[in-house]
């Protein structure tokens, strides 16, 4: 079985990158999907594809409508969604992905740093993990598609 991983969230480092790497050395077979990460091209598809508007709010609607189809879709196609909130910024559509996530029954993996933990409660007792690290990720998604521990040596065998 091949799976699909969603990675939503924080766009301003290389998380992403970390993981695709991380399963292609662990020869998991996952394919990685996710929203568009380039800021100008999410922020502006909307009005570059359907027209400007004078309006910031209704220019920021128009894209959010319009990544909306993406993110919809390959969430819904997912087998797991992981969630990383940054540092820097407060990503209220990566909390957006999670609640839809979460409500479609999807298995959810959220990422951030203890100093988060109380601001993304409620999202952290809707995933079935919280990690602090791309590599925590991979480890999880090691062991759910594998069914064994990435680097585990079983004491009681090696004693033998």
């Amino acid at each position: 079985m091949s799976w699909t991983i969603y990675l939503s969230g924080e766009i301003h480092t290389d998380w992403r990158e970390q993981i695709a790497r991380g399963v292609k050395a662990a020869g998991l077979p996952v394919a990685v999907t996710g929203p568009v990460t380039h800021h100008e091209a999410s922020d502006d598809c909307g009005v570059a594809i359907l027209g400007g508007e004078p309006n910031k709010f209704w220019h920021d609607h128009k894209g959010a409508q319009v990544n909306a189809i993406r993110t919809r879709t390959l969430i819904e196609k997912a087998d797991v969604v992981v969630v990383r909130f940054g540092e820097k910024y407060k990503q209220w559509n990566a909390a957006f992905d999670a609640g839809y996530a979460a409500a479609l029954g999807k298995p959810l993996i959220v990422m951030h740093q203890d100093e988060h933990a109380h601001a993304l409660k409620e999202v952290d007792a809707a995933a079935l993990a919280v990690t602090r690290t791309p590599e925590q990720v991979v480890d999880i998604l090691h062991y759910v598609i594998k069914g064994e521990l990435a680097g585990y040596t079983d004491q009681a065998a090696a004693a033998e």
